[in-house]
């Protein structure tokens, strides 16, 4: 058995003992997302077009993402509504930056490795960057919104009586934690990922001009930045769509519909 598969098994047994039946489900949702990934990718190398695959893509990765990592279907319902429509606002925003930073395609550090390869595959650099960018993003926004619905759900459980206000109120408490947790995450996760590069960096005495200038490091500064903005809409967006859904109209619903029962 190989490393990989070792710690996949770990990864498995893991979540199985700590999460339960949700844990299973979360495992095969780290699964099923590799398995789009990879199809992705095979489906760009083909030559399909690539501005499709982001948009039959995304919806299925949040459902995957959120559906089989949540228990509740309220909250899960919540999420994926605040996560999809946050993630199309942040899609063509992604878009507009990635056409002015003009950072897409290989940086000399590759040179090396691609010695007698063509560097001209007939892709869509642009459009492959755009891609990156969206499906990096994604995670972060479902998290944020389901961590959001997670936690004003459970208010609204313990209070039925709470007014819209109220509601809006106590998300952005929960969500100015939202925050500061997925942006240390965020952060950290960049500077894991890039310490090598760093130091590389460093050692080769890059000016600041010049690593501001590196295409790896400006590709991996953005994706950084879309995920910050993705997280910072999802919060006042999955207060409000939650709060709304569970309005005072609808508890009265809920309410007669048991009394009749």
């Amino acid at each position: 058995m190989s490393t990989l598969m070792a710690l996949i098994v770990v990864l498995a047994i893991l979540m199985t003992i700590v999460g339960g039946e949700t844990g299973i489900r979360s495992f095969f949702s780290v699964l099923i997302n590799t398995i789009l990934l990879i199809l992705v990718a095979m489906l760009i190398s083909w030559g399909i077009n690539i501005a499709i695959l982001i948009l039959i893509f995304i919806p299925l990765k949040l459902v995957t993402i959120i559906f089989l990592g949540t228990h509740d279907y309220t909250v899960a319902k919540n999420s994926f509504y605040s996560a999809f429509l946050i993630c199309l606002i942040v899609s063509a925003f992604i878009w507009g930056c990635q056409y002015f930073a003009q950072a897409a395609g290989l940086g000399p550090e590759a040179g090396e490795l691609l010695v007698g390869l063509s560097q001209m595959p007939g892709l869509d650099y642009p459009m492959i960057a755009v891609a990156v960018a969206i499906f990096s993003t994604l995670g972060a926004i479902a998290e944020a919104a389901v961590a959001m619905s997670s936690g004003l759900l459970e208010i609204k459980k313990h209070n039925p009586n709470i007014s819209e206000e109220e509601l809006m109120s106590s998300g952005n408490a929960i969500g100015t934690d939202v925050l500061g947790t997925a942006m240390n995450t965020i952060l950290f996760g960049m500077f894991g990922s890039f310490l090598a590069l760093f130091l590389w960096y460093f050692r080769l005495h890059y000016t600041i001009g010049e690593v501001l200038n590196e295409k790896l490091f400006v590709n991996e500064a953005l994706i950084i930045m879309y995920s910050l903005i993705g997280v910072i809409l999802t919060v006042p967006l999955s207060s409000f769509m939650l709060s709304r859904g569970m309005s005072k109209k609808g508890l009265k619903n809920e309410s007669r519909k048991s009394d009749h029962n």
